[in-house]
Parts: C-alpha cells; structure tokens; sequence
C-alpha cells in the first residue's frame, strides 16, 4: 500500500498487468457489473418506498373496504371489482419488489463469483464470455418482472405467460447455466488437490476500511437474525393466527350487514399487515446490508481513493445499514417521519455504493492509462 492511495494485486513481471483485475478480465466484469446492479435495485427499491409503498397499501386497503361493503349490500358485480383491484394493487407491488430484489441478489452473486475466479478452473476467454452472460441475464430478469405488469399477456404466444415472463425466464437460465458451469470449474479446481497453486491478494486483504466492512457487516447480520428469531418465536404465529380471524370476522359481519363491526376488523387487519411487514423488512434489510458490507470489504483494494475516503465511504454505508432497518421498525410509533428518516438511511447506502463503484472505475482507468490499454 502506498502513502496515499490502494494498490490492489501484484503485477504480473511478464505483462506488467494484474494478474486479478486485467483489462476486460471476468472478474473486473463482475465486479464492476455486480456493484451496478446492486446500486440499479437500491434505487429502485428507494423511489418504491418513497412514491409507491404507502399509496399502493393505502388502494388495498380502500379496496378491503369497498368489497366488505359489496358483501353488505350483496352486490356481487361491486365484491368482484374490489377483488380485482386488490389483485391488481398485489401484482403491481409484488412485480416492482421482486425486481428490486432479483436485481440486488444477483449483484451479491457477481462479487461472490468474483471473488472466486481465481479458482475457477476455466480458461479465461470462457469466463469472460460467462461473466458476460451471467450479467445479461441478472439484467434481463429484472427487467422481464418489471414489465410483467404493464405487459401482461398482449400478443403472447402462450395463454398463461407474457412476453415479459418469457424473457425474465431466459435470463433466470442464463443465470442458472453460468452458476452451473462455474460451479463444474470450481470442482475441477479443487479435484487438483496439492497441484492447486491459485492464489489470491484480495482474500489475504486487511487492511482497516476491510476490517471496518467486515465487522459491521458481521453485526449486523447478527442483528438481522436475532430480530428475526424473536419475531417468529414471539410474534409471528399470534400473527397469523389473528390474520385468519379477522378475515372471518370481515366476512361474517358484512354478511350480517353489521358495517361497523366489519370495518373495525379491516382497520384491525390493515394495522396487522403494516405491522408484519415493518418487521419483515426490518429483520431483512439488516441481514442484507450486512452481507453487502462483507462483500464490499474484499473489493477495498480497487477502490482508487486515499484511505481516509474509503474508510469515509464504508462507514457511511454502514450508518446508513443501520438507520434503514432500525427506522423502518420505528414507523410502527413514529409513523411518516420514521419512514422519511429510513429513506434517508438509504439515501447513504446508494451514495456510499455509487462513491465506491466510482472508485473501482478510477482503479480501472488509472490501471489501463497506466499500460497504455484501450479497451
């Protein structure tokens, strides 16, 4: 490590480039394309939260309360409509949810991937064209679930399956097929035994802002799982088990025609559901943004900038890993203001993620310059 800034692998005597992160090499692909996606799926998850989530909860809601109203009236054609609508509201945050996820897992799958390539037992041309297609893929599912909504079935060859499921289907078996292979290369580097000579200087990395991702990371994964532990032994089946009864209770009393005692149980049934989806979120942002912090931290040595700006970086993310879950759980009491507080938490990990996805770019450019690579 120099005075001022990270240097990441050692260079190779013969072609002066490192051996680990060459120009167009599968792991700069991956990691470059890893970190992407991650950042694409933060922000798409935050413009949800912020502009979608709460009016989306709210038509469900309008929606719960105008079919239980049907119910009174016996008006089938109205019960009908408000069904439909729910599940029109349910397809609609459900497609937008799963893209956001798919898009940030992948992400952790392509730094994972990365990290291992030196002991993937493929020639390097393959894994190129691997990497590549692995992204093309981690992209094109995302995108094929966002689309399923507006898409739907229009000129689908098939009854039950749009275009848009079509094409996200094709880049889950990209996915898939890549994973497959790099998993048959891993196995046939370990079949090697004492002939493996695959060495890596990001797995032997420790340097401070490493260990500061590493740490953070590891609680709060801990974190995640303790809250996760307590809500399903303590909450969860009391949950479900009053889910089904005032679903009973919306049913029965508006068949009764009783619209006092069934709007009480839709407000009750709307308070659980926030209620369970605020932890759920909670306990699963937490795990997320602590695996994201692991990941990170072995990547530290091709972020191009002096070290007290990385470790700036890292710990921003790692302030806003724990605002985002800890005001997510907070809306419960604190409502609006606490959901506000948690955007803004994921505001710092999107900035701290793109800050070091810059840094990687600045490493590569300043590499290739370096070498005289035009890629």
């Amino acid at each position: 490590m120099s005075a001022s800034y990270r240097v990441a692998a050692p260079v190779d005597p013969v072609r002066g480039v490192p051996d680990s992160f060459a120009p167009l090499s599968a792991r700069r692909i991956l990691v470059v394309g890893g970190i992407a996606l991650i950042l694409i799926g933060m922000i798409l998850g935050d413009i949800f939260a912020a502009f979608i989530l709460h009016p989306n909860a709210a038509g469900i809601g309008a929606s719960l309360s105008a079919g239980v109203q049907a119910i009174a009236l016996q008006d089938a054609q109205a019960a009908e409509s408000a069904l439909q609508n729910i599940g029109y509201l349910l397809e609609n945050r459900g497609t937008k949810v799963d893209a956001h996820v798919h898009m940030i897992v992948f992400g952790y799958l392509a730094l994972l991937l990365a990290l291992l390539q030196p002991f993937v037992a493929i020639p390097e041309k393959r894994k190129k064209f691997l990497a590549k297609m692995f992204l093309g893929g981690s992209f094109l599912l995302p995108l094929g679930v966002f689309l399923v909504h507006y898409v739907g079935l229009a000129f689908s060859p098939l009854a039950a399956i749009g275009w848009a499921s079509i094409f996200a289907d094709l880049g889950g078996v990209s996915v898939v097929l890549v994973c497959a292979y790099e998993l048959t290369g891993l196995w046939r580097y370990l079949r090697q035994g004492s002939q493996a000579t695959a060495t890596d200087e990001l797995l032997a990395d420790r340097g401070s802002t490493g260990r500061l991702l590493l740490v953070g990371g590891t609680l709060l994964v801990l974190l995640g799982f303790l809250h996760g532990a307590y809500y399903a032994g303590v909450d969860l089946f009391r949950f479900e088990r009053e889910d089904a009864q005032l679903i009973s209770v919306m049913t029965s009393r508006a068949a009764a025609n009783d619209l006092p005692a069934a709007t009480q149980a839709i407000d009750r049934y709307n308070q659980l559901q926030g209620t369970e989806a605020v932890n759920i979120a909670a306990h699963a942002h937490s795990i997320e943004f602590g695996v994201l912090a692991i990941l990170l931290a072995f990547f530290q040595p091709y972020v191009f900038y002096r070290e007290k700006w990385t470790r700036f970086w890292a710990f921003t993310l790692l302030l806003g890993s724990i605002i985002l879950p800890f005001f997510v759980l907070m809306e419960l009491h604190w409502g609006l203001l606490a959901g506000g507080i948690a955007d803004i938490g994921g505001l710092l990990v999107i900035i701290a993620l793109l800050a070091m996805l810059v840094g990687v770019w600045r490493y590569t450019g300043k590499l290739d310059a370096a070498l005289g690579v035009h890629e």
